[in-house]
């Protein structure tokens, strides 16, 4: 059962998918549920699994789909749909978070709706679903899920661009300017970077190998946020 105490049955209802019981709770299990439960198994490996089907599965998509694109701006399309940011939207717009199994620190410092805590459980899902139903039922499964992003007419624009599709994405709703700051941890051969990026009251966070991209992963995780407040607002008041 996930720490939530809802039953994952109703996530599997939701995602449309068919899973064995012990497989899909172990996707759904976090390293922090793990480490505070003596060191049970974790969702990483399925995680590895499902990245290489997702990336697959995309790859081929955007391929076939778009005949006349160059390799150049299909590898772009590709990124924006494998993200962090737009797997832990599918993850929201799915309720996901709500089943995560996270230990107790992670579920106070609002582990449930991290980007990379979401992001990592979809791909584990993926990677379930893959061992469970085979290639074909797992290819489903991500086009399935990302088709809502590919009708998004943005999606593309942000990815490629993310900084600048956040300003002006704060500045059509009336925010202030997104304000970032650099944390930064690791050996000088080695280093990890964290971007934090506020607009208004909306916080995210980005990891990179240079600050840079952890200010690009950061925007482009607030950007989806920012967009899909805007969009639940928007629906709420009509």
């Amino acid at each position: 059962m996930s720490t939530s105490g809802n039953p994952p049955e109703d996530l599997l209802a939701q995602l449309g998918i068919e899973l064995d019981a012990e497989l899909f709770e172990l996707a759904l299990t976090h390293r922090s549920y793990a480490y505070e439960h003596g060191g049970i198994p974790t969702n990483e490996r399925l995680e590895f699994l499902g990245d290489s089907i997702l990336g697959q599965a995309v790859t081929v998509m955007l391929y076939r789909e778009y005949p006349t694109l160059e390799e150049g701006e299909l590898a772009k399309r590709r990124a924006s749909l494998v993200s962090s940011a737009a797997l832990a939207e599918i993850a929201r717009q799915n309720d996901i978070g709500s089943y995560v199994r996270l230990g107790r620190g992670e579920t106070r410092t609002g582990g449930r709706d991290k980007a990379s805590i979401l992001a990592d459980t979809v791909e584990a899902i993926i990677g379930a679903v893959y061992l469970d139903r085979g290639g074909d039922a797992a290819t489903a499964f991500v086009l399935r899920m990302i088709d809502p992003l590919l009708t998004d007419p943005d999606r593309f624009g942000a990815s490629m661009d993310p900084k600048t599709s956040l300003q002006e994405s704060a500045a059509r709703h009336g925010k202030s300017a997104p304000a970032y700051s650099i944390s930064e941890s690791g050996p000088d051969h080695s280093k990890v970077f964290v971007a934090t990026v506020t607009v208004g009251d909306v916080t995210a966070t980005g990891e990179g190998t240079s600050k840079k991209h952890a200010e690009m992963a950061a925007a482009l995780e607030a950007w989806a946020l920012l967009d899909g407040v805007a969009a639940k607002s928007s629906t709420s008041a009509k």
